[in-house]
Parts: C-alpha cells; structure tokens; sequence
C-alpha cells in the first residue's frame, strides 16, 4: 500500500490509462539503474514534477516486452500533496502529466480518482490484445515505412481465414495454456479462460499508395481474458497464421493446446513484437473512454479480485 501519508498531508490514488508506441522502448516496465528506457521511467519521471510527499511508482497493470504497443494500458499512482493542499482533480493530474512527459511516443489518455486500495492490475476485469497483419507482401522493405512497426508483414496473398477461425474455436473457454507460454513467466498457474477469438479483415491502411492496394491486405486478431500468461497471444497468433497458411489444420491447434508443451515445433514460433497492441484494459464500474460502461466507479472500493493475484498481466 506505500508509506503512510505524512501528518496533515492527503495522499490520493488514482487509476490512469496511457497508450504508447512501443518501438523505443525496452516494454512498459521501469529499467532501474540505467538510463530510462521503459515507459514507466518516463511516466514517473513525469510525476515526479508533481511535487509530491512521497516518490510517485507506476504500478502498471499490463506489462508488455520491446516493441509492443499500447492503444490503452493502464496504472495506478499515489501522489501525496502537502499539508493544505488538496488532492488534484484527475482531469488536472491527467494534463499535468502530459505537459510533463518527455518523450512524444506516450500520452496520458485519462485518470480516475479510486479508493486507496484499488490495485491496477489485480482489479482488471478484461484485457483485450489486437494483432495486425499484413499479408501479400514479397519483402519487408515493400511494406509503407509508416506501417513497418506496426504489424506482421507475410509474403503470401492469402489467409484461409475460415481455418483460423475454425482452429480459435479449439482455443476458446478454460484450459491450461501451458504450450502458448514462454520460459521466464512467473505466474503459478498456466490455466486461462479465453473468452473471445475473431479474426477479421483490419481496415485499409492510409499509408498505401494506390498501385500497391490490390496486393497488400491488413487483417486483425484479436483476444479477450481476464489475463494472459508470458507471450501466450503472440504465440497464439504464429499458431493461427500458421493455419492461415496451410502448415497446421484446425484439428493440430487442438493437440498443441492438449499436448501441453511449449517447446513443440509449432507452438514455439512467437509473432513479432511489432504487430501487437494491448487494446484496452476494463475495470467493473467505471467507464472507458467514450462514456460507455467499462471500466470501476471513480471511488470504487476494494481491490478488485484479491484471488486474482496470482495470475500475471504480461505482454504476450
């Protein structure tokens, strides 16, 4: 919970959502002791121009690794004011924040003032990763160079989206994800209830000239859970492309998700970095970004899911 306020001072938690390009950064997490190249180096280093009593720690509720992206990430902070001086209203940390941020690939979206034990990641309800992909592309370099960070670029022209979909019905409901895992996750339980698969043709990118636009086609897929194990969607992702392909039928995506095993010849491709996007991160009561119910009342009590603590909110 962080040191006991100073006497006479207000110390006010509040739950922030922020979104990246993770192109320059070492993941979200903070890089202690060297130069600050995570996300959350940048954004404290932007709290710390509060003022605060305390230091000011991100705890950020979706970790991603190098090069993934964020539309929506979200962390809770504790600012600590002096005596006599009220807590920020969170459209005034929100701003603050911002002009205070010293690189121009992370934004502050919106904060939300929430009760003092209110966890970012252990209160999470939902999160939801986007995968972009790109298909009739012969070489990288053909790719515009404004999408080249952004997703997946494969050579053929075509996806049997039919058999992905088919194969993500293997994927959904409960089970143990144990094959999709990467060595190096911390979480005591590979088990996992995925609660939604679609994969779908993305919209059309605005970076494509005219004359390349019968040939280059984006696609999206995306995943929904409460929470991901180690690298477990952009190892789903391979899986699915490799169905797309024709390397796999639907019916092998079913004995790799029962065989268990991560290092089968298959299910140990991981997806890049570059085309995942944590898409939003929900929390029971509050609202997201456009005003529909999403998210957890400003003053939402408790933590959220105390027996969700053993499961790990990690970039896939």
């Amino acid at each position: 919970m962080g040191l006991a306020p100073a006497a006479g001072a207000v110390r006010a938690r509040y739950l922030v959502f922020f979104q990246y390009s993770g192109s320059p950064f070492n993941g979200v997490a903070a890089v202690r002791g060297q130069r600050a190249v995570g996300v959350q180096n940048y954004l404290e280093e932007a709290a710390a121009r509060l003022n605060s009593v305390a230091p000011v720690k991100f705890t950020i509720s979706s970790r991603t690794d190098a090069g993934v992206h964020a539309l929506s990430n979200a962390a809770h902070l504790d600012v600590q004011r002096r005596p006599g001086q009220p807590p920020f209203p969170p459209e005034i940390l929100a701003e603050a924040l911002n002009s205070h941020l010293k690189h121009p690939a992370i934004r502050i979206l919106q904060a939300f003032r929430v009760h003092s034990d209110f966890h970012a990641r252990y209160a999470a309800t939902s999160r939801t990763y986007l995968y972009r992909l790109a298909t009739g592309c012969p070489r990288p370099d053909r790719l515009p160079v404004f999408e080249r960070n952004l997703c997946w670029a494969l050579r053929p022209d075509y996806l049997d989206v039919a058999a992905m979909r088919e194969a993500a019905q293997h994927l959904l409901g409960t089970h143990d994800f144990s094959a999709f895992q990467s060595a190096g996750s911390p979480a005591t339980s590979s088990v996992r209830t995925l609660r939604h698969i679609s994969v779908s043709p993305g919209p059309v990118s605005p970076f494509v000239l005219p004359q390349e636009s019968r040939k280059l086609q984006f696609w999206s897929v995306e995943f929904e859970s409460q929470s991901f194990l180690y690298r477990q969607v952009r190892r789903m992702t391979a899986v699915l492309v490799a169905v797309g392909l024709g390397a796999l039928t639907p019916a092998q995506v079913k004995v790799i998700l029962e065989s268990q095993d991560p290092l089968g010849k298959h299910q140990a491709r991981v997806a890049p970095a570059r085309g995942l996007f944590l898409k939003s991160v929900l929390y029971g009561g509050l609202r997201d970004l456009d005003g529909n119910p999403a998210c957890a009342q400003s003053e939402s009590h408790g933590t959220g899911g105390r027996e969700a603590q053993g499961l790990q909110a990690r970039d896939q």
